[in-house]
């Protein structure tokens, strides 16, 4: 395993987790959380802001592990191999948890289906960025 490239991937997968939850849970998705339906499944914004660091640290061992999963399992195919660890973990993660949370809370199922379409499209993004870093460099000849 390539330790200097890991690190880097893993800073990059971790910044671009968080840019893309905000633009998917803050601008896209924060006005359906403040509707009626939704607001009840949820805990009260000053329970969630105090225990921000819950979700970073979270973020942190999802991004670790995204991370090193794919170089665990790296096999030098290009740009389809970040694609399809993402559409693998995407569905693995997205999908799982979005519907068990439909099942578990009481979510609208549009919003479900978002959650697990953004989250693919989110591990696709991070698939595609790990197999960006993380390809050896080429050897000019």
């Amino acid at each position: 395993m390539n330790q200097k490239k890991f690190w880097i991937a893993f800073i990059a997968i971790f910044i671009v987790y968080e840019i893309t939850n905000i633009i998917i849970h803050v601008l896209l998705l924060g006005p359906t959380y403040q509707t009626a339906e939704v607001m009840v499944a949820f805990r009260p914004n000053e329970v969630l802001e105090a225990n921000q660091w819950i979700r970073i640290v979270t973020e942190v061992v999802w991004s670790f592990f995204f991370t090193f999963i794919f170089v665990k399992g790296y096999e030098n195919k290009g740009l389809i191999e970040g694609v399809k660890f993402g559409v693998y973990i995407g569905l693995f993660y997205s999908f799982v948890w979005a519907y068990q949370s439909y099942w578990m809370y009481p979510l609208p199922s549009s919003l479900v289906l978002q959650w697990f379409i953004f989250g693919l499209l989110q591990c696709v993004l991070m698939g595609i960025i790990a197999a960006l870093i993380y390809k050896p460099k080429t050897s000019a000849a």
